[in-house]
């Protein structure tokens, strides 16, 4: 028998992104384009929240049960674009993927440039929940930059910073090694903004010239291989989420056998 289902459901969205066929964003522009059907009724809007058992459809094919919320470690090249689709044409992070992945999602995002840890999941709303600030999880980044330090303005990074009207949170700085004109830093931060790193360093004359994510909270780059990619074991993903982990989902909006 089903589990019962909150009485506020889910959206429609959601539960496509969790069955694994598309992003909410793209699953909201499969409804608008008419192709998917509840109950053998096409959907206009996105906006329906489900309980209980449902017959729902993209394309005329039921969708398929969603699957366990499952984690993985990514060691990102530079040079890749961490989204599905590129209007440019540069080569995206999922393209480079194994094929016998389910379809996956990132939590956060590295720029073109940057490389390092990347997680992945295949479901939206594990990424969503690793995303939160209020987790307090910290990102620690490998930074070489080009320019002498002036270890003064290093250290204020710890009380943050504005910089052209946008307030950066606290940046812990530290100096691994200077060497001749370049320098090594490690730099670790609780929220990232839009290319915060780099904007923050511009800022103190200090350009990056490379940029490593070596960690997500308690999930380490490790020595993970450039381009590799490790599936996090359940047991470590309970343990570091504790009442927060995600649950076997349930099928409480699924299709009727």
């Amino acid at each position: 028998m089903a589990e019962a289902a909150p009485a506020k459901g889910e959206r429609i969205a959601k539960l496509l992104a969790r069955a694994g066929l598309c992003s909410r964003r793209d699953a909201e522009r499969l409804i608008a384009e008419g192709r998917v059907s509840v109950d053998g009724k096409v959907l206009k809007s996105p906006a329906l929240a489900l309980a209980g058992e449902h017959d729902i459809r993209v394309d005329g094919k039921p969708i398929p049960e969603a699957e366990p919320a499952r984690l993985w470690r990514y060691h990102k090249p530079a040079g890749l674009i961490t989204t599905h689709r590129d209007a440019r044409g540069r080569p995206t992070v999922f393209e480079r993927l194994p094929p016998e992945l389910p379809r996956l999602v990132s939590v956060g995002r590295l720029d073109l440039n940057s490389e390092g840890l990347l997680l992945l999941t295949n479901d939206g709303a594990l990424a969503r929940e690793l995303e939160l600030p209020a987790r307090g999880w910290l990102r620690r980044y490998r930074v070489r930059v080009h320019g002498a330090i002036n270890a003064e303005r290093l250290a204020a990074l710890s009380q943050g910073i504005s910089i052209d009207g946008i307030a950066y949170g606290p940046i812990r700085a530290a100096l691994d090694r200077q060497q001749g004109s370049n320098a090594w830093l490690t730099l670790s931060l609780h929220e990232g903004k839009n290319r915060e790193i780099r904007r923050v360093m511009e800022h103190l004359g200090l350009p990056v010239t490379r940029l490593i994510r070596i960690a997500y909270g308690p999930f380490q780059l490790g020595d993970l291989a450039r381009g590799a990619i490790e599936e996090v074991p359940r047991r470590v993903l309970r343990e570091q989420l504790g009442a927060s982990a995600p649950a076997r989902p349930r099928r409480h909006a699924n299709h009727r056998r």
